[in-house]
């Protein structure tokens, strides 16, 4: 990863993620993570490819893998390219990136009411838990985390 690349994540996460929900991750986390082997990011420009040369990034994902399972930790499309059928793009190579590092089931963690809720029904993810207040926002207030899980 370089610092092109991670430019490119932090410019999809301030656009995509809601400061009113409190979910998007400093430049250190995201860097710190990455600098871990076992964690993985992946860059999609509008058109659905990795982005080139300067090009901006329209989403990304952050997934770290462990023995035959991975978690997506971060996934994120850029409002204006949303309802493109990126962010579908996007789950559909954790998929495969998992699969070819031998994972056989993909988790991930959302706060309730998380409108994407419908994109991972819709590729098989199903409700496994829940974390009962696990999300505090700026206001004070709690929402519980569900975890989904899918069998790949």
């Amino acid at each position: 990863m370089n610092e092109d690349d991670l430019d490119r994540i932090m410019a999809v996460m301030d656009a995509a993620f809601d400061p009113a929900w409190a979910e998007a991750w400093t430049r250190r986390q995201i860097a710190d993570s990455l600098a871990f082997a076992h964690t993985h990011c992946r860059l999609i420009a509008a058109d659905g490819m990795p982005p080139s040369g300067s090009a901006p990034a329209a989403g990304f994902t952050l997934v770290r893998a462990a023995p035959g399972e991975e978690e997506l930790l971060l996934i994120g499309v850029v409002p204006g390219h949303r309802g493109k059928g990126l962010g579908r793009v996007l789950l559909e190579q954790v998929m495969a990136d998992a699969r070819s590092r031998g994972a056989d089931r993909v988790f991930l963690e959302m706060r309730f009411n998380n409108p994407a809720e419908q994109l991972y029904r819709s590729m098989g993810f199903q409700p496994i838990g829940r974390r009962k207040d696990y999300y505090r926002l700026p206001d004070g207030s709690k929402l519980d985390a569900i975890t989904f899980g899918v069998a790949i």
